[in-house]
Formats: C-alpha cells, sequence, structure tokens
C-alpha cells in the first residue's frame, strides 16, 4: 500500500504556523526579488490570483481583499519541511521525499498497513507536531495514490482530506471523477490530444486501446494504464545525485558594470560548487548566461556560452576563472543587465574522476574546500569566500516582505512575555 502525503498551500502554511492571525486570510508569496506570485492560500486561488502573476501588476487587487503578501523565506520553508517529513519517517521505513512538500510512504503486504483511521491520525500528528496541514491519499499503487490526494483535496468536506482507495469499487469511482489532466504523468500536450479524441476522465483513459496508448504515449503510458487499474509497476525511487547543478538570479536593479557581474558570477561559482562538493560530484561542462529585462522597454540583449572544461573540478576558485573567462566572451558594454546564472553540466562523481596527462584540477583544492565548506557550517554560510566576491560586500534579493527565519536563526526566536 503506498501514501501520498501532500502539505496543503504549503508556503502559506508555513507563513500561518507563526502568524495565525493569518488564517481565514488570503496569502501569497512572491518569488526572489519579490517577482512573482509562486504560493497562494486557499482563500487567494478563491479570489483567481494566478500562479506567475507579477506582484506589480496585481498590487491594488492585493491591496483591496487584504491579501497577506510575503517574500519568499526558502530557510524556513526547507526547515519546516523537514520536520513534516521527519515526523512521516516514524511510521514506515521506505519513504521517497517527492518535493519539499510531498513524500511517498509504502508499506508491504507482510507489514501492517493502516486504516482509514490511522491515516486520519497520522494528519492529526503532523499538525499537531509541526502545525502544517496536510491531505493523505492511499493506493495500492503510486499513481492512484496521487490521484486519491487529488480527490482528498478536491472534496475536503466529504474526505476529511483523507481518501483512502482500497477496493475496486472506490477505485473505479475515483477514475470517472478524476480529470484526465490531473492523472500524474500526464502534460499539457498530451491533455489537450486525449481531449480532443473525448478522453477527459482517468476512466475513460484506462479504456483506451493498449496499442494507441504504446503508439502515441510510449510505455510510460502503459505504465500509466497498469497504474491507474491497481497493478504497481513503479518503485519508491532513492534520492539521486543531480544531474545539474544552476545558481540563477534576477537583480534588485540593473547591472551595467563588467565588474558588477563578475562578482556575482562568482558567487554562483562558489554557491554552485558547494553543492557539487556536498554530492561528491565534479562538473566537465559549465553554461553562463546574461540578459537584460524583458519587462523594460530598450535594447535588450540575451547570450550564453557553453564551456567545456580540460578536467573535471568541483574546486569554486577553478570554476570561477572558467566562468569568468566565459562572461567576458558574452559580456557587452551599453546594456543594462537584469539576470544572470552558472549552470554546472556533464556532473560525475568524485570518485570517477579521470585526469588527464598535461592539464589536470589543482590536487590541493580539495582538501581547502573540504576544509572551506566545514568551517562555512560551523561559523554561518560564505563566512569564508572568494576574494573575487568582494569581502565585506553583501549581496541582498529584494524582500521586503519576508518573515523572520523563526526555526534556523536564533535571533529571530519568537518571544512570549508572561504576564
Amino acid at each position: 500500500m503506498f501514501a501520498l502525503v501532500d502539505c496543503n498551500n504549503f508556503y502559506a502554511s508555513c507563513e500561518r504556523v507563526f502568524k495565525p492571525s493569518l488564517n481565514g486570510r488570503p496569502v501569497v508569496v512572491l518569488s526572489n526579488n519579490d517577482g512573482c506570485v509562486i504560493a497562494r492560500s486557499a482563500e487567494a486561488k478563491a479570489l483567481g490570483i494566478p500562479m506567475g502573476a507579477p506582484a506589480f501588476q496585481y498590487a491594488a487587487m492585493f491591496e483591496q481583499y487584504r491579501v497577506e503578501v510575503c517574500s519568499s523565506n526558502f530557510a524556513l520553508y526547507g526547515d519546516m519541511s523537514q520536520r513534516v517529513m521527519s515526523v512521516l519517517a516514524n511510521y514506515t521505513a521506505d519513504m521517497e521525499i517527492y518535493s519539499i512538500d510531498e513524500a511517498f510512504m509504502y508499506w508491504s503486504s507482510t507489514g501492517k498497513i493502516p486504516d482509514i483511521e490511522e491515516a486520519k491520525a497520522l494528519r492529526k500528528k503532523v499538525f499537531q507536531y509541526t502545525g502544517i496541514p496536510i491531505s493523505v491519499g492511499l493506493a495500492p499503487t503510486k499513481v492512484l495514490a496521487k490521484a486519491a490526494n487529488k480527490i482528498a483535496k478536491k472534496y475536503p468536506n466529504k474526505t476529511q482530506q483523507v481518501m483512502y482507495l482500497d477496493t475496486p469499487e472506490r477505485i473505479q469511482k475515483a477514475l470517472t471523477i478524476l480529470p484526465v489532466g490531473d492523472i500524474w504523468g500526464i502534460g499539457r500536450r498530451h491533455e489537450d490530444r486525449l481531449k480532443a479524441m473525448g478522453v477527459y476522465t482517468a476512466a475513460d483513459f484506462v479504456a483506451l486501446p493498449e496499442a494507441w496508448i504504446k503508439k502515441h504515449m510510449s510505455v510510460l503510458g502503459l505504465r500509466l494504464r497498469l497504474e491507474l487499474l491497481g497493478e504497481s509497476v513503479l518503485d519508491l525511487e532513492q534520492v539521486q545525485p543531480k544531474q545539474t547543478i544552476a545558481t540563477t538570479r534576477s537583480f534588485d536593479h540593473d547591472y551595467t558594470d563588467y565588474q558588477q557581474l563578475a562578482e556575482r558570477i562568482s558567487t554562483f561559482a562558489f554557491s554552485a560548487t558547494e553543492k557539487l562538493r556536498a554530492q561528491h560530484s565534479t562538473c566537465r561542462t559549465l553554461c553562463i548566461f546574461v540578459h537584460t529585462n524583458v519587462h523594460r522597454s530598450g535594447p535588450r540583449y540575451f547570450r550564453n556560452i557553453l564551456i567545456p572544461l580540460p578536467y573535471p573540478t568541483s574546486s569554486a576558485m577553478e570554476v570561477a576563472r572558467f566562468a569568468l573567462g566565459g562572461l567576458r566572451n558574452i559580456f557587452k558594454p551599453g546594456y543594462a543587465y537584469k539576470k544572470a546564472g552558472l549552470i554546472l553540466m556533464d556532473l560525475q562523481p568524485s570518485q570517477a574522476r579521470q585526469h588527464t596527462l598535461f592539464e589536470t584540477s589543482d590536487a590541493r583544492h580539495e582538501t581547502l574546500f573540504k576544509t572551506v565548506d566545514q568551517m562555512n557550517r560551523r561559523m554561518g554560510q560564505h563566512k569564508i569566500r572568494l576574494a573575487a566576491q568582494a569581502p565585506g560586500r553583501v549581496w541582498k534579493m529584494r524582500q521586503e516582505r519576508r518573515s523572520p527565519c523563526y526555526t534556523t536563526k536564533l535571533s529571530d526566536i519568537i518571544t512570549v512575555y508572561a504576564r
């Protein structure tokens, strides 16, 4: 039996944990630099505020309906996610953390499979321990567990946010009410094609001939069909090392000077290689890009460059050196740059590193950055940095409405006064 646990409106719920006055009010969370809406509470969705809505275009609406607008606080959200997952881990050893707010849980047929009352108890415990509301979908396959979760969310009054598809009758009923676009794994392109053929629900989808599904949706479509019919073919997945690591930012104001962009790219190299070393990998290719503001009139410029490295490396100094060489090739004076980024590509395990005869990574850097990472974890993020990062200069995103880091920063802990 699989369970899909999903935190309801997760970012907005995290904000409400520490501000109970927001309960019942519309809440939206903005992207980096307070650009656009990336999360909405149920009340905000009811107002018709779309995902990706530019904040400046909806400012009047926010004020009219007293919408609480929050800057993103990923340190808080990440910590709250870990707290939720730690509660779930007490119920089964077999768990796949699918995203920051979702996890699959699994119980084999030889163990004790939870019933619907135990699933409701799990929901209450997560809320008691973390303050985060969750919905739970249980079913014999991962795809059906996803479907059960969607139904639980769609009909909260009937389901109490818990749906158990444990019989053929319940599975069939779920398939008849689940829109085809809500099937896990059905993208927009396939959804449009299926609807054009009169396939509107999951029940319509599983009724299609296998030959058609295989021809137009490959073996992945056949797997979805089997999963919807109750045959488990998708197992829990273990956490895999990332295949690419990207660090990109939109700036709080336009940059016209090369040195400003060079400092940013150096900082991106430091941050990205820190993640690279954490998963014990090296990279062989870099991608650097810069572009101007797409929302403003004036000259526009978009460029990127791929930089094959002469040897695999995880050294921030070496990556920064090659990245700055690429930046010099694509930078053009006279433009106002709004965004830049660095992507580490062609990743491979550190132990599989193959040295070349004439040019190779400086072996001293491995020990150096192991020490740097340890000291930064102990002393604080980026206390030790590259000289190219302009020591003493702190770059901050525009986050005018960010809540305190209640659970990760000692100075932001809530103070309670007793009378």
